[in-house]
């Protein structure tokens, strides 16, 4: 399987220059094959070829006048930001025709020299790691990195980005093979939420630490500082990168807990099973800024890769499973209940229930069905049984309690 680990890099004044330059080139060669794809679609031309595309915007391009300082960077940065939109109008055109499933992808866009984020991408002929423990960058020279564990193999390719607040990351990717922890018998079941940001079906809650939150008060003061700044002013940028480096400690902050806790939960379960949230559609609620603090989504990533990689088993049920409203002990539906309703009495059977730590048994339970089902089908729970009539008269349907089946 293919892994990411990223590192600071910390290059020099003169290492900062050719890494700028190096953005600027990669951006400059994605912008004109971007151009050049799109007038020959407004022409009526075909479809312009991949290696057709490379001989004009790099190889014909440094021998101009307007396009001679191309060759001031590696090749491989120019030809990997090409690969960058090709990739793009792939995913656009496996979007269109149905082929690449979920949200739809917008065709590719220009880039802008303006954007924050600036990066490249250089695979294994265009760098190279020092015996010194630097980073050789093709064009560039060698770049101190902070190594805060070692690579278990030798990377394939890597991308170095410079973020908002000026600093300087390499993220290599290498082909790692699984280690599997050893095999325990725990399951468990996670209700996400935003009072507590995690309950699992054994009872156990994980607390919300929201970091966003706990830096307001901060970012509201230095949002003010830089709002009283003049456009295009040196204060203005000095203020603008002390806003950055406050955003970037909450993430790193939020992304290091997300890392601690999923570890935990992929160490001591072999199976974990989670709600598939509709993160985007909550993002435009009114607990808009709750849910982008709670990070649900990287955290499911992060558990999900890493059960692949330590030989666990992950699974996600269906955003629609009735989790809040069925009743764990006797699987009678009880019907929608506000946010509000923390804690509920099942009228079937009288058990007292926690709304969190229910839904986790809930999912638990969707999970392990839908593992069990080997032969493929669908899962879903079986009816539960009509409500009693005021005048006595016998039920509809079974009368067995409800439980899953297997279709």
């Amino acid at each position: 399987m293919q892994l990411r680990y990223n590192f600071r890099l910390y290059p020099e004044p003169g290492q900062r220059h050719a890494l700028a330059r190096a953005f600027g080139c990669a951006r400059v060669v994605f912008n004109d094959g971007l151009r050049v794809r799109k007038e020959a679609h407004a022409a009526g031309l075909p479809y312009i070829k991949d290696t057709d595309l490379q001989k004009q915007v790099i190889t014909a391009a440094k021998r101009t006048d307007e396009r001679v300082w191309l060759g001031e960077v590696s090749s491989v940065v120019l030809v990997q930001s090409l690969r960058d939109l090709h990739t793009a109008y792939r995913n656009f055109f496996a979007s269109v025709t149905g082929k690449r499933k979920g949200p739809g992808v917008a065709p590719p866009r220009f880039k802008s020299k303006r954007d924050r984020r600036q990066s490249i991408r250089l695979t294994a002929n265009g760098f190279s790691l020092r015996d010194n423990g630097c980073l050789y960058v093709a064009k560039v020279g060698d770049l101190r990195v902070r190594w805060s564990r070692r690579l278990p193999a030798v990377p394939t390719s890597v991308t170095v980005t410079m973020d908002a607040d000026g600093r300087y990351w390499a993220s290599f990717v290498v082909d790692t093979a699984p280690e599997f922890l050893p095999e325990t018998t725990a399951e468990t079941g996670i209700d996400l939420g935003l009072s507590a940001f995690a309950v699992l079906s054994d009872g156990q809650k994980i607390a919300s630490p929201r970091f966003l939150r706990r830096a307001e008060s901060k970012l509201k003061r230095l949002q003010k500082d830089l709002s009283r700044k003049t456009k295009g002013s040196k204060n203005r940028a000095k203020a603008r990168i002390k806003v950055a480096r406050q955003h970037a400690r909450v993430a790193d902050r939020r992304r290091d807990w997300h890392h601690r806790e999923s570890t935990k939960i992929i160490r001591d379960n072999q199976a974990v099973y989670v709600e598939d949230l509709a993160v985007s559609g909550l993002a435009r609620t009114r607990l808009a800024k709750s849910v982008h603090d709670a990070g649900w989504s990287a955290f499911v990533g992060m558990l999900e890769y890493k059960a692949a990689k330590h030989g666990r088993y992950f699974g996600r049920i269906g955003r629609f499973e009735p989790t809040s409203q069925v009743c764990s002990a006797c699987g009678i539906k009880d019907g929608p209940k506000p946010l509000c309703v923390r804690e509920w009495t099942c009228r079937e059977c009288g058990t007292v229930h926690d709304r969190d730590i229910n839904a986790a048994r809930n999912v638990l339970a969707a999970g392990r069905a839908d593992r069990l089902n080997a032969c493929g089908a669908p899962v879903r729970r079986a009816p539960a049984p009509a409500q009693r009539r005021e005048t006595g008269s016998p039920r509809k349907g079974p009368t067995a309690q409800a439980g899953i089946a297997v279709l």
